[in-house]
């Protein structure tokens, strides 16, 4: 028994294994290129895509805007209850404006809850701005 212990500690001494600090700083390099190239492009994708979601969004309430004058003939009233008794579809997870409502012209704003990015219209015929992203 003393004799395989033996083997394999002179077995153990004369195996050398691991990774050399040059190999360790060059994977660590390597891995900071692969960083520095891949959260810039994921940060814009964001962006683009918290500004294509608020757009979305506000175009998807217009049709919902122009049911209730249909119904009402003005726009005073329009709120986001409203525009949800119309479309109980409308995007949720954000705030719903609506402000200048008046007999003939409306402004709806659309911010998701957490981001600075807002969708906003000016109907009716307006179209969608995206700003704050």
């Amino acid at each position: 028994m003393s004799s395989f212990i033996g083997k394999l500690q002179a077995r153990l001494r004369k195996e050398e294994s691991g990774f050399t600090l040059i190999e360790l700083l060059i994977v660590l390099v390597i891995i900071g290129i692969l960083l520095a190239i891949a959260v810039p492009s994921y940060l814009g994708f964001k962006v683009r895509a918290e500004k294509a979601a608020a757009q979305s969004n506000v175009r998807s309430s217009i049709p919902s805007a122009e049911a209730y004058y249909a119904d009402n003939g003005t726009y005073v009233g329009l709120s986001e209850v409203a525009l949800r008794s119309i479309d109980a579809g409308l995007a949720g997870g954000g705030t719903w404006t609506v402000s200048a409502a008046s007999a003939t012209a409306y402004t709806m704003t659309w911010k998701k809850t957490g981001s600075t990015c807002l969708g906003a219209v000016t109907g009716p015929g307006g179209s969608v701005t995206v700003s704050g992203c």
